[in-house]
């Protein structure tokens, strides 16, 4: 872990103290459109999200489901650039305090270059990456570069992973682990996976100092029943969809609604 706290971190303690955890909330970049995306994720740290994070749009998201593929898909038929990130970065934290991850797969980074697209991350006042297909053995030259800007890097671990891989994890990784609910794509669950609990509790013994539960939420009692475990949840597809289908004010709206999930009881 790096010797200073990071926004990422802080934020999430600052929710744990308050409340019952942290609320961390997914918008894609430049879905439906750059402006409404930024617009769109500042009314969402608004209306209750702790961290937000921002999906650059990929043409081969292996992760996600269909709601947030055909968003993302979206976005780039619509004419994203990769530069488009770094705006909406800083145009959002001109305008909250929140934090503010990027959410890529590796290929845009490397293409970019890591050093250039951390550096331009920086200045625009991003938190870190969540890197969903890269790891901690394979992501040398990231960690040191992310140790050097002051940047968070956030490394998924999942129920098959061997107590080594979330020892080494838990070592690389600042902010929080992304623990993954449930093997398969993002979407919406009616029923949580007893495997996060499990892998959040496998965590905590590899020293992991925070978790934050995704792929799976998106209800308000979903948020509270991980919250009993871990210490934020990650809610994507129901904010996309609403944003989708009512626009900034429904998704205001929804986010609201989840986010008293994180209520003290």
């Amino acid at each position: 872990m790096a010797n200073q706290e990071s926004q990422v971190s802080a934020a999430i303690r600052r929710a744990k103290e308050s409340r019952r955890g942290a609320l961390v909330g997914y918008l894609p970049v430049g879905f439906p459109d750059l402006d409404t995306s930024v617009a769109a994720a500042i009314a969402m740290a608004k209306a209750g999200a702790d961290v937000i994070e921002l999906g650059l749009p990929y043409s081969d998201p292996v992760m996600d489901g269909v709601v947030i593929q055909e968003a993302t898909q979206t976005a780039l038929a619509a004419g994203f650039r990769l530069t488009d990130v770094f705006e909406a970065v800083r145009r959002v934290r001109e305008a909250v305090d929140t934090p503010v991850l990027v959410m890529t797969y590796w290929n845009p980074v490397l293409q970019y270059g890591l050093e250039r697209f951390a550096g331009d991350l920086a200045a625009a006042g991003g938190a870190g990456l969540i890197t969903p297909d890269i790891t901690p053995d394979s992501a040398a030259e990231w960690i040191s570069v992310s140790e050097r800007l002051g940047l968070d890097r956030v490394f998924l671990a999942a129920p098959t992973s061997s107590d080594d891989r979330l020892a080494l994890v838990s070592r690389s990784t600042t902010g929080f682990v992304y623990t993954v609910s449930t093997m398969g794509i993002t979407g919406e669950r009616t029923q949580l996976d007893e495997a996060a609990r499990n892998l959040t509790t496998r965590l905590r013994e590899s020293g992991a100092e925070l978790a934050c539960v995704g792929i799976g939420i998106s209800t308000a009692a979903q948020v509270s029943a991980a919250l009993e475990y871990a210490d934020g949840a990650i809610v994507g597809t129901a904010f996309v969809r609403a944003l989708r289908d009512g626009g900034i004010e429904q998704l205001s709206r929804v986010v609201r609604e989840i986010a008293a999930g994180t209520a003290q009881h």
